[in-house]
């Protein structure tokens, strides 16, 4: 029987989990209607940080196919989709075959929508000049096949939203905080929210590991504002598993599909590829009519 992790709707106030456990929070009352099925079913995987290496590109496509089985409508990619290229020492030649790559792996995919976030490893800054066609964000956003490094769709009477947080600070910028309010304010009612960040907005685990969005006070307002609307938040970034609920907006860390980046691990790995106490997994969301959420972290085989 596949090892499970169960986070779900709760009255927690904030709750951390990890490892290949099973935890199941009480849902809130009401929150969900046990006779409707979900209107959605969303796969979410993030951190996936591919490269022609180890045999990686074979071992996330084992992983794919067992996210496919779980009967998805489309799936969140939440960034660092390739292993790196924003160190210094990183060079054209080795950007353009971890693309590659991914576009490969994507082949996988083909008949299901991908939406997209841009992680901090994705952009390459290394680039001789900032007029280089592969410099930064519009480099990252075209090989992702994204709109814009910030946009949003609807499915359903869901709102989807995928925030960028790679500017100073790990924040969103004026312009893009400014078109986000305006999209809230655009959502009917009766709809909701699910926002994706690469970085999370609120977390557990920043206690110990870095990497909030450092313009979480002015997000968390601006979400009370839209409390109504707003009911999730994903992210990776931290390779941890957690999760975090207030003023009745959950915010879910779901992981990473690469675990220890693939690797076995080390002193502080609880186990074979995990990182710390998470092993490698992906996230498996159901979306209801009436705006409840459930967040599956199922773990990922990612043997050698």
């Amino acid at each position: 029987m596949k090892r499970r992790i169960f986070l779900r709707n709760a009255s927690l106030a904030a709750a951390g989990v990890a490892g290949a456990s099973g935890i199941q929070a009480t849902p809130v009352a009401g929150s969900k209607d046990q006779s409707k099925k979900p209107v959605l079913t969303v796969a979410h995987i993030t951190d996936v940080h591919i490269r022609p290496d180890e045999n990686v590109p074979g071992r996330f496509k084992k992983c794919l196919e067992m996210v496919k089985q779980h009967k998805v409508d489309f799936f969140l990619n939440g960034g660092d989709s390739i292993h790196d290229a924003s160190y210094d020492n990183v060079q054209r030649a080795r950007v353009t075959e971890q693309w590659a790559v991914w576009d490969e792996c994507m082949q996988s995919l083909k008949g299901y929508e991908v939406y997209s976030c841009i992680g901090n490893h994705d952009p390459w800054w290394s680039a001789p000049s900032k007029d280089d066609e592969m410099y930064g964000i519009p480099y990252t956003v075209k090989r992702l096949g994204i709109p814009h490094n910030y946009y949003s769709f609807t499915k359903k009477n869901w709102h989807f939203i995928i925030l960028d947080g790679n500017y100073k600070g790990i924040a969103l910028g004026e312009a893009q905080t400014e078109w986000l309010k305006k999209e809230l304010d655009k959502v009917p009612q009766g709809h909701f929210v699910l926002l994706m960040s690469h970085y999370p907005i609120l977390t557990v685990t920043g206690t110990w590991e870095g990497g909030q969005h450092k313009d979480h006070k002015e997000l968390k307002q601006l979400f009370y504002k839209h409390r109504d609307k707003v009911k999730v938040c994903l992210s990776g970034h931290q390779h941890l598993l957690d999760r975090a609920w207030y003023n009745g907006v959950d915010y879910f860390c779901n992981g990473a599909m690469s675990g220890f980046w693939w690797g076995k691990g080390n002193e502080k790995s609880a186990q074979p590829y995990y990182y710390q106490e998470t092993p490698p997994g992906y996230a498996i969301i159901k979306l209801y009519e009436n705006g409840a959420v459930e967040n599956e972290y199922i773990v990922a085989k990612v043997e050698e």
